[in-house]
């Protein structure tokens, strides 16, 4: 019983985390259960994507109904994501990881630094912001949208550019995640902010949109596998709900430059952690 609970406080964490920054709450859980509780990986995973499901229930249900997810947009990269994974997968074993972990850090690592001269930049960001103009792919597809920011109470209107350059990132973070296992909330952000020009809010409430319906197709192999154990998983998706819920509301009420600052150094510990992967030193 005490375990259980433990496993809910943390989720309650991870969700909250989770819904907030647009990763899912599984950079949380996977570590907490093999490093804290000892599980096998392949049972933390399975739980980890069960909590990814549940976070971006929890926020949907805020950020869908508040119109901050663009689900144009969420459907359309989900696309190239989706075939990512698959070509990833399939391509397992055919390049060195270590190699490949390297080179995925060092993509993050450039947009890393374009993230922090953002950070630095806020009044000159918002006015590059207003002046973003469609490219003919969201013109197309009509992806530009509007949002409510409860932090100043506007009204915020975007456009969408870079499409094509934000759906190969997108395909980079889907053939990342079929490759070599790892989640892809961090390309998936950075490809809507700093490639498409999205505001971060929209960013963060798009990846959360997009990663439940990536996770739910692994789940079914992880369930047929036998790798989700219910007495972790259920008591994870009960905090991560929770979470994930409080965290959409707070979301919201904050300041943009805020959640860049909670993003980045969460970027810069996955970057570290992938090219550690990727030197053989984890």
């Amino acid at each position: 019983m005490v375990e259980i609970l433990q496993f809910m406080l943390i989720a309650v964490f991870a969700g909250f985390l989770g819904s907030l920054v647009g990763l899912g709450g599984g950079i949380i859980i996977t570590p907490a259960l093999t490093i804290l509780f000892g599980f096998d990986i392949k049972y933390a995973i399975g739980a980890s994507i069960v909590a990814v499901i549940a976070t971006s229930s929890g926020s949907a249900i805020a950020f869908v109904k508040d119109h901050v997810s663009n689900m144009r947009v969420g459907m359309l990269l989900e696309v190239f994501t989706t075939a990512g994974g698959v070509v990833g997968a399939l391509m397992a074993g055919v390049f060195s990881s270590k190699l490949l972990y390297i080179f995925f850090s060092l993509i993050l690592l450039n947009s890393f630094y374009g993230m922090l001269k953002k950070t630095g930049l806020i009044t000159k960001l918002k006015k590059e912001e207003e002046n973003v103009e469609n490219d003919k792919y969201a013109d197309k597809y009509k992806l530009n949208s509007t949002y409510y920011d409860k932090a100043t109470g506007e009204t915020v209107k975007y456009n969408v550019t870079n499409v094509p350059q934000g759906s190969l990132v997108m395909f980079g973070a889907g053939f990342a995640s079929g490759l070599l296992g790892i989640g892809s909330g961090a390309f998936k952000v950075v490809a809507l902010d700093t490639y498409m020009k999205l505001p971060i809010k929209v960013s963060t409430a798009t990846s959360n949109f997009m990663m439940g319906v990536t996770a739910t197709a692994s789940a079914l192999i992880y369930f047929f596998n036998g790798t989700i154990n219910p007495v972790v998983a259920a008591p994870i998706a009960i905090g991560t709900l929770i979470g994930s819920r409080t965290g959409a509301k707070v979301m919201q009420r904050l300041d943009a430059k805020y959640i860049r600052y909670i993003f980045l150094p969460i970027l810069l510990f996955t970057i570290i952690n992938m090219f550690l992967k990727g030197l053989g030193v984890l």
